[in-house]
């Protein structure tokens, strides 16, 4: 199956997560973290103490119960992932019955959409799916991309964020800053930048072996 990928602004969405356990608490924390203007989470036997790094964040709300069919309605997502094969099944009807968007964690079929993985290294977020196929190879595969995106490419999109609003207010045109951008990106140029920047981080090593504690620089680099 092909899925269509995109990246959702959360902060007007409230979600429902239904099962509070292990898989449900990961859900619970990567939608506060995302911005998530509400977070509602239902399970009869969750364990409490387990849920108390929520509950100071006001957008968290737990009820100790099961779900009932009225809990869609205003729930822009909803995640299910209890334990019971029916309970899952069964609310997965009533989202498909009221055109609510819904992740099964056991049975990804009877959803609308997956999770996938991703890596987060701001400004840059990259998600991947193997669709189903291989979660090993999509853990693996991420991994490959942490360790590609700690090669240069974090700092690159961060001068270029900086960059950005002051050649836009150059007034050079569409064209010409197009141009320029394109250059910035080239294979040359994230060459020599990456070349630097591993330039400057051996220097604030050797600086911070050479020199005593509380010995500073100045230097905007370390």
């Amino acid at each position: 199956m092909r899925y269509y990928p995109l990246f959702l602004d959360l902060s007007r969405a409230v979600c429902l997560v239904i099962g509070a356990g292990r898989v449900g608490r990961r859900k619970i924390a990567a939608l506060l973290e995302c911005g998530a203007a509400g977070v509602v989470a239902l399970d009869p036997f969750a364990d409490a103490e387990k849920l108390q790094v929520f509950v100071e964040d006001s957008r968290f709300c737990f009820e100790r119960r099961p779900f009932r069919e009225e809990d869609m309605a205003g729930k822009a997502l909803v995640f299910i992932c209890t334990s019971s094969r029916e309970v899952n099944r069964a609310a997965a009807a009533a989202c498909r019955a009221r055109n609510v968007l819904c992740n099964v964690a056991d049975a990804p079929h009877e959803g609308a959409f997956i999770v996938p993985s991703h890596v987060d290294a701001p400004p840059l977020s990259l998600a991947l799916s193997t669709g189903g196929a291989s979660p090993a190879l999509a853990r693996a595969l991420k991994e490959d991309l942490e360790t590609w995106l700690g090669g240069g490419y974090v700092p690159l999109a961060r001068f270029l964020e900086k960059l950005r609003p002051i050649l836009l207010n150059l007034g050079l045109g569409s064209d010409r800053n197009a141009e320029i951008f394109r250059a910035l990106c080239s294979p040359e140029f994230r060459s020599c930048f990456r070349a630097a920047y591993g330039i400057i981080n051996e220097f604030c090593a050797w600086r911070r072996r050479s020199f005593p504690p509380g010995f500073t620089v100045h230097s905007r680099s370390c």
